[in-house]
């Protein structure tokens, strides 16, 4: 995936299978594709139940010459003679053996079922009202949260001034490429295209993301759900200015100043 993000690489990030760059690429994409999420969300389960399991392997047999005591015939224990010490700790690795070929087999058929998962990708016909990762369910985060507002909500908001009655916030953090930042927005009004921006402060500006608002809107009446949304810019954080929503017309509808 290192030429173009795949969405069927949501079985693969589940599994912990991308390399880190891979990782970075998907998760952007992962923000602004709602079918992705639906699919990571269905596959937490499948991921949590796999982890931590390890290579299963099976006890050498013991041969007749090592088993320190006198071989004994298969119709010893009908016979009435017994199997002896030996014979019964041979017995029992056998048992051992035997159950892990079984366990090892439904191992293989879960890693299999994972990898179809993987290569083919779900259709998962879903209304997504918050995306669960995997690691949300081994770290307790809020499983009725998105990525975006778990962000949202444990960050420090910065309010932004909005005109015709939009309104919301930023919390952003420093990177090492550059700024990261998740987005609340409320009190708008569809159809529209919209763009997240950051504006440094020698009038740098880039786009961090982008989206479009349905005719009913977020946060509005019969709509009061906002919308969260991740973005991420190059330029450093201690280099911009302040951050804009506006849609791609040019009309802006919110100015966060940082």
């Amino acid at each position: 995936m290192t030429s173009r993000v795949e969405h069927t690489d949501v079985g693969a990030y589940a599994l912990g299978l991308l390399e880190e760059d891979d990782k970075r690429a998907f998760e952007a994409h992962l923000y602004v594709c709602p079918p992705c999420r639906a699919e990571l969300q269905d596959l937490a389960g499948v991921a949590v139940a796999l982890d931590g399991l390890g290579p299963l392997t099976d006890e050498p047999p013991v041969r007749p010459e090592t088993r320190g005591g006198p071989r004994r015939e298969a119709g010893g224990l009908a016979g009435g003679g017994g199997l002896g010490e030996a014979g019964v700790v041979d017995l029992m690795r056998r048992r051992r053996a035997a159950d892990r070929r079984t366990r090892r087999g439904t191992v293989v058929i879960g890693l299999a079922a994972a990898v179809t998962l993987v290569a083919g990708g779900l259709t998962v016909g879903m209304q997504v009202t918050g995306g669960m990762a995997a690691t949300q369910v081994a770290t307790g985060k809020d499983p009725h949260m998105g990525p975006a507002e778990q962000f949202y909500a444990d960050g420090r908001p910065v309010a932004g001034i909005g005109v015709g009655g939009v309104n919301g916030g930023l919390v952003v953090e420093s990177k090492a490429w550059g700024t990261h930042a998740a987005l609340k927005l409320a009190g708008v009004k569809g159809p529209l295209e919209c763009e997240l921006v950051s504006v440094s402060k020698s009038g740098v500006r880039r786009v961090m993301t982008g989206w479009s608002v349905p005719p009913a809107g977020y946060g509005v009446p019969g709509q009061p759900q906002p919308l969260y949304m991740h973005g991420g810019s190059a330029s450093p954080l201690a280099e911009i200015d302040r951050f804009e929503v506006v849609t791609t017309t040019g009309r802006k509808l919110l100015t966060v100043e940082v």
